[in-house]
């Protein structure tokens, strides 16, 4: 009888006990199937996903990572549009387009080595029929794009070999296109060659130097001259914009060992148009908590009376003389959006937006005889970006995508 009820209590407590495995078992696997569902939720989350992107990167980026413009009879590809580029494909979180662009560059532009030297600044199709480098110099924006854009990817992807990349590039940058302009310090050339003139004039480039930019600079390469050059564009923007307007290059004369002012560019003049533009949607995308934030939208801010009065940017200005000509194309309209923002033109900035998105549509189906236009669309991806709210610049200069919390919150997972 006691044998009996052994056996009986034994079974019954196996069978207890097969029972919790099951259901552990079960619930082991109800966790392991959602962790997956949610995996995969996530990861959809944080697979590439602006459509102007994935529009850009049919038009413009060819398989092999170089960014083409095909509007010109030399099908060229810039250090400008390489690092653009770049920058582009990691607001988008897209690291495989982002390291084909950086391969590419790397091997066509610097001989296969960053190290080699600085990028060069043109390439595409010779007079003889072949493919390479047109132009040897080097374009000093394309250089710190491509190290801004290899110091945050090494930061938001967590991968350190890009972040030595770019402070081997910035090495060539400091001692190669950096100069020291007298009373007024540090000072980036627009490239190593060609801007140094004679009788102590220099030839610069407003809208190579975006002060978010050089803030973020200045966190890869703490011993480098950037902060020194966001103080120092400021300071140059503030003299050279009389009437808040922006020319797409100006001069600088010295006049003695320890002094000398900014004066209008002694080979384009006082024109404001393509470079310029840039300048404006710089100055609207600066955080509004730096320093010299709310001094660069002042000395600038003589284009958002215009834009209202036009209904749309102009194409060129005379930056003594105020008067404008020509309507600028919808880049122009989609590179005012963070600055008509700043500015406190919200309703403006909204026409211009839709006005923008409606000619992209129409872009987005090229006509044969007539390819989209690069720079159009490059300064939509900056513009609409931003005012999308794709990506933000904090006051430390550190890029802010809208990817950033969720796919971090992935990777803990």
């Amino acid at each position: 009888m006691s044998w009996l009820y052994f056996f009986g209590s034994s079974r019954m407590r196996r069978s207890t006990a097969g029972r919790a495995v099951r259901r552990a078992l079960l619930s082991c696997t109800a966790v392991l199937i959602w962790m997956a569902s949610a995996g995969a939720h996530a990861t959809a989350q944080c697979e590439p996903d602006w459509p102007l992107w994935q529009q850009f990167t049919r038009h413009f980026v060819a398989p092999d990572g170089r960014v083409v413009d095909a509007s010109v009879p030399e099908m060229h590809s810039t250090s400008e549009s390489q690092s653009y580029g770049m920058f582009f494909a990691l607001v988008a979180n897209d690291r495989p387009a982002f390291d084909r662009i950086w391969k590419w560059s790397v091997a066509n532009l610097m001989e296969g080595d960053v190290a080699s030297r600085l990028p060069a600044w043109r390439w595409g199709k010779r007079t003889d029929g072949s493919w390479g480098v047109l132009d040897p110099n080097a374009a000093s924006d394309g250089d710190l794009w491509f190290a801004y854009a290899l110091f945050e990817a090494a930061r938001l992807w967590r991968a350190p070999q890009y972040a030595h990349e770019a402070k081997t590039l910035l090495d060539r940058v400091r001692s190669e296109e950096v100069v020291n302009l007298p009373g007024v310090g540090s000072m980036l050339l627009p490239g190593p060659a060609g801007f140094a003139l004679e009788n102590q004039v220099w030839r610069l480039n407003p809208s190579y130097l975006p002060v978010p930019l050089l803030r973020g600079l200045a966190n890869g390469d703490k011993l480098g001259p950037w902060n020194e050059l966001a103080e120092n564009t400021a300071r140059m923007l503030e003299q050279v914009s009389p009437r808040g307007l922006v020319a797409d290059w100006v001069g600088y004369q010295a006049l003695s060992a320890n002094g000398g002012h900014f004066v209008v560019d002694p080979v384009k003049g006082d024109v404001g148009s393509y470079d310029a533009i840039r300048v404006y949607l710089w100055a609207g995308m600066t955080h509004t908590a730096d320093p010299l934030a709310a001094s660069v939208m002042r000395s600038v801010g003589g284009l958002l009376p215009i834009t209202a009065a036009m209904g749309a940017p102009p194409e060129s200005v005379s930056t003594t003389t105020g008067i404008v000509k020509g309507r600028g194309n919808y880049g122009f309209s989609a590179a005012l959006l963070p600055y008509l923002q700043a500015g406190g033109q919200q309703a403006m900035a909204e026409r211009l937006a839709q006005q923008v998105r409606e000619q992209l549509a129409q872009d987005a189906v090229p006509q044969p005889a007539q390819p989209p236009s690069y720079y159009s669309y490059m300064l939509s991806l900056f513009g609409l970006g931003f005012y999308e709210e794709r990506y933000r610049f904090l006051s430390s200069g550190a890029l802010q995508p809208s990817w950033e919390k969720t796919c971090r919150r992935v990777a803990i997972r």
